[in-house]
């Protein structure tokens, strides 16, 4: 019997990694085997391996796993360096205390946004798509399209010839319909998800660049569909791309 290549075997182990921490509550191993694709036993054995090293905890009760000790250790360490968040968060406090709504700031990680930061507004009621961890593909909710809308047209188009956002996320994510929306961010500055993942419940997202002018961030704004009007939206955008202007300058700034 051979052993797995060691990038195959560090590419199920970052798969299962990254859908561990879209769990804030926990999951089981069948749960992260479904997310990842992969086989049960193969996620069992990785996780095994991983708690060996504290990368991963598992609940001896529930059987639920977590994110170790171990992964909070090297994430300090690794701060210094890619930590943006302390910079982002006047920006999100500025946002919700100017419109009410909710407030945050998500990281692209690869394909995927990360949700890294949330400030809720004074107005009552709530979206809870996004919070702290949550991951969405490139594409989805309003962070992941505007950030893809950004990018050169080579690597969204390469991209979208290699997901399927339909199966998870419906028809209204197919590739057409994510290029229309596309074309549209370009046109606004900004992004508009209207409800397409949890009906009522909707987002507006600015990107924020580095300094070689890659889209690595976003500003999002969401709440219920009654406070999105196409009149406020205009609002609403014109705030998100001033945050996400002011925040782009201030990661620019030699530190």
């Amino acid at each position: 019997m051979t052993s797995s290549p060691p990038d195959h075997v560090v590419g199920r182990v970052s798969a299962t990694l990254r859908a561990l921490s879209a769990y804030r509550d926990g999951a089981s191993t069948s749960q992260l085997a479904r997310r990842c694709g992969l086989a049960r036993p193969t996620v069992h054995r990785l996780l095994s391996a991983l708690a060996a090293e504290g990368y991963v905890d598992r609940d001896r009760q529930s059987g639920r796993w977590y994110l170790g000790p171990e992964l909070y250790l090297l994430g300090e360490a690794a701060a210094p360096r890619y930590d943006v968040t302390q910079q982002a968060r006047a920006s999100v406090h500025r946002l919700a205390a100017a419109t009410g709504e909710s407030a945050f700031f998500s990281a692209r990680r690869g394909d995927e946004t990360v949700c890294l930061v949330r400030e809720d507004g004074d107005f009552p009621i709530r979206s809870f798509v996004l919070y702290e961890g949550a991951r969405f593909p490139l594409g989805v909710v309003s962070a992941g399209l505007v950030v893809l809308s950004m990018l050169p047209d080579r690597e969204v188009g390469e991209y979208l010839s290699t997901v399927d956002l339909t199966a998870e996320w419906g028809p209204a994510h197919d590739t057409s319909q994510i290029r229309g929306r596309i074309a549209r961010t370009r046109e606004d500055g900004y992004s508009t998800n209207p409800g397409l993942v949890v009906e009522g419940s909707w987002g507006m997202a600015a990107a924020v660049f580095t300094p070689s002018g890659e889209p690595a961030w976003a500003l999002t704004l969401t709440g219920v569909e009654s406070r999105f009007r196409a009149e406020r939206r205009a609002e609403l955008g014109a705030l998100l791309l001033k945050e996400a202007h002011a925040l782009t300058n201030v990661l620019r700034s030699p530190s």
